[in-house]
């Protein structure tokens, strides 16, 4: 996984939006935002992903294929909802199988957009309560093991007052040494 800092230029969101000269990440930057990765080779992962879903508390799973002939007619209008700015109230855990994307994460307090470049053997895990949201990239195709704690309910809070509020989101935020 490769993380930098988005450049904010107008354009399709598929590009990858790096600065020139890149401005990248550090891993004790993510590690302060509680942003989690691994990376696992894709083949035989099996057992070093259930040893970190063991480890995390990850009951369930599934697969997702986000491509047009995985997804089909909701293809686009998943695509432009996966790239909202929201949160959700349970840890996002992605194992990419195949394929490659960008997750977009909000670095606390500055607002920035951190772009995390993934590809197969990219386990990353994205805390409740931090901003983010998800594209392909120009490949236009990823397919990834979703890990979940329990059932899955992947409910999209889009930014906003009441968000600011949600207790998942108080907490992300004590968490991270903002706030009260």
């Amino acid at each position: 996984m490769r993380a930098y800092y988005f450049d904010n230029v107008p354009g399709d969101q598929r590009l990858p939006h790096d600065y020139v000269p890149s401005r990248p990440v550090a891993p004790e930057t993510l590690s302060a935002l509680n942003v989690r990765f691994w990376t696992i080779p894709v083949e035989g992962y099996e057992p070093r992903v259930d040893e970190v879903a063991k480890e995390r508390g990850y009951k369930n799973r599934d697969t997702i294929d986000v491509s047009k002939a995985g997804m089909g007619a909701i293809y686009e209008e998943k695509i432009k909802g996966f790239f909202q700015e929201h949160m959700h109230e349970d840890e996002e855990i992605r194992y990419i199988l195949s394929g490659s994307g960008f997750f977009d994460v909000r670095e606390t307090p500055t607002d920035a957009w951190i772009r995390l470049a993934v590809e197969p053997g990219d386990l990353l895990v994205i805390p409740a309560g931090i901003y983010h949201r998800f594209t392909l990239d120009e490949a236009d195709n990823i397919r990834a093991l979703r890990l979940f704690q329990d059932e899955p309910k992947w409910i999209p809070y889009n930014r906003g007052v009441d968000t600011e509020a949600n207790p998942h989101r108080v907490d992300y935020l004590r968490s991270v040494g903002v706030g009260a």
